[in-house]
Formats: C-alpha cells, sequence, structure tokens
C-alpha cells in the first residue's frame, strides 16, 4: 500500500546520499499512519473536510467506511469516489441517512454500523452549520443544536458503543505491536474554539463547546476523543463566505502565513493522524491546524 501524500520523504530524500532511506522512511511512515481493516463512520460525509476524510481512510486502508450526512443524495458521488481510492481489496461503502440532533437517529447510524460491520473503530463528526450572520435569535438554537449538541449525541453513542468492543492491538513501526484501544472518536472544532472574533456568537460559542465536550468525554473505558480545530479551510463554505464577505481572502492572505486557508486534504491528514497508531497516546487535545494564526492574530 502507497499513500499519495508522504511529505516527509520529500522534504529530507534530497538530504541524504543513502538512495534507500526514502523507501526505508516511507515504510515506517506508512505502518504508523495506516488503517488496515478498520472501520470508519464520518457524519457530514457529503462535502468537505468530511468528504476529503473518507478519501483519505480509503487510501490508508480502512476496510469499511459509513457516509452518515442528512442528504443522502449528495454522498453517492463520494462513495463511488472512495471506491477508486481504496487500498482496501475488500473495502465497502455505506450510506446511511443521520440527523444528529436527534438522538434516535444517532443511535440508528450506530446499531446499522455494528450490524454491518461488527463494531466502530473510529467515528469523526463533521457536521456543522455555519451561519453567515449574527442574528442570535434565528440562528443560535440552530448552531448550538448541530455543532456542540450533534456532537455530543455522536460522541456519546459511539463511545458506548466502543466500550463493548475488544481493544485492537495492530502492527507499528520496526515490527512492534501498538494497542490501539477500544475505539477512538475526532470531533472537528475550529481555532475558534480557542478564541473569539465579533459578529459570530453562536458559532464562537458551539466551537468552545465542542472543545469541552471533547475533553470531558476523553478517556474512560479505553475510549480516546481528540478535536481537530482548523482555521479557514478551501471548501465549498469558505467559497460561499468569501463571496459574501470578499475582504476575507485578502485577509487570509495578510494573517495567515502561508497566504492561504488549509486544504481538507491537510485536515484530513491530520485526522488520520490522531486515528492511527503513532498516536495512541495522545487523548483529550484540542490540535490546532491554523499554520501559527492563533499565534500572530488576535482573537478575542
Amino acid at each position: 500500500m502507497q499513500l499519495k501524500r508522504l511529505h516527509l520523504v520529500n522534504i529530507l530524500g534530497p538530504l541524504v546520499n543513502k538512495p534507500h532511506l526514502p523507501e526505508t522512511l516511507s515504510k515506517i511512515t506508512l505502518a504508523a499512519i495506516k488503517l488496515d481493516g478498520r472501520v470508519a463512520i464520518i457524519t457530514g460525509a457529503g462535502s468537505g473536510i468530511g468528504k476529503e476524510t473518507a478519501f483519505t481512510f480509503a487510501e490508508a486502508g480502512a476496510s469499511a467506511i459509513v457516509f452518515a450526512d442528512i442528504d443522502e443524495a449528495k454522498i453517492k458521488e463520494a462513495v463511488e469516489e472512495s471506491k477508486k481510492l481504496a487500498t482496501d481489496a475488500k473495502y465497502q461503502a455505506l450510506v446511511i441517512g443521520v440527523d444528529v440532533t436527534k438522538a434516535e437517529s444517532v443511535q440508528f447510524l450506530i446499531e446499522a454500523t455494528v450490524k454491518a460491520f461488527g463494531r466502530v473503530d473510529y467515528c469523526i463528526d463533521v457536521d456543522a452549520y455555519i451561519p453567515f450572520n449574527d442574528s442570535v435569535e434565528a440562528t443560535y438554537d440552530k448552531v448550538m443544536d448541530i455543532n456542540a449538541k450533534g456532537a455530543h449525541l455522536v460522541t456519546r453513542a459511539a463511545s458506548k458503543q466502543m466500550a463493548s468492543q475488544e481493544p485492537r492491538v495492530v502492527a507499528a513501526t520496526r515490527g512492534r505491536e501498538r494497542n490501539l484501544g477500544r475505539g477512538s472518536i475526532v470531533n472537528v472544532g475550529s481555532a475558534l474554539s480557542y478564541g473569539a472574533v465579533p459578529y459570530k456568537v453562536g458559532y464562537v460559542t458551539s466551537k468552545h463547546a465542542l472543545l469541552g465536550i471533547t475533553k470531558a468525554a476523553a478517556g474512560p473505558a479505553g475510549v480516546r476523543v481528540n478535536l481537530v480545530c482548523p482555521s479557514w479551510v478551501a471548501t465549498p463554505i469558505f467559497t460561499e463566505e468569501c463571496n459574501r464577505a470578499p475582504p476575507t481572502a485578502d485577509f487570509i492572505k495578510a494573517a495567515v502565513s502561508t497566504g492561504r486557508p488549509a486544504e481538507a486534504g491537510e485536515v484530513s491528514e491530520g485526522i488520520n493522524f490522531l486515528y492511527s497508531s503513532a498516536a495512541t497516546y495522545i487523548n483529550g487535545v484540542g490540535l490546532l491546524i491554523d499554520a501559527g494564526l492563533t499565534l500572530t492574530v488576535h482573537l478575542g
């Protein structure tokens, strides 16, 4: 199996004289981040970070991915694309409609996954609502329902299922074994999980809540729970935001060291790392993926 993105080898290759070192590094790196034979649920899998995460998982060797979204129609194309990228010969993809604000819908998602594949190794909640105005009366309840309550319901249901499973032990680097635990959950927050901006009270509150939900859920029964906190990411929602507020693109060029938003793949590969055997000692953290933005820009 080979992953298409292996930046470490590309960086180190020209600096060494040993022609076989890149291949060695490749094998070690792949052993640490592969997801061979594991089952993942991804909510919000129809576009953006959710869809890109599904593609990354398929490339990394996942045996089954459940594409979950409130709009089942829009994820069917993503399912077919994931089959082309999958490296597991027996790879399976399943489409399940879910409303993360409804406990019974979330529970059905978990039960249907277990019925189809026997267990849930990974669960990532990407579902989010981003309001484009600060009309609190119109948006506050909705943004908290989807971003905070939804993440809590998904995390709670997935944790309960994972706690009932046997731990999974996998091969790691240099012939060693690594205990992955009973399962792992990653929620998707924001750089605003650590800061604030004017005119987005509901959104900022919901992303702070996600950090609290993640920390409160981390640890019990051998289930790791972490959070990724990206700043701007080049997704359809980001494009819509730039169309509504054209100065956004200029601000990013000035404020972010890279002069651009993150690629969705840069976030999905961070998620992949948190699920892998390279991250078995990481639990209850909020991983900033922001090119250092929060070090240079005052966010609250």
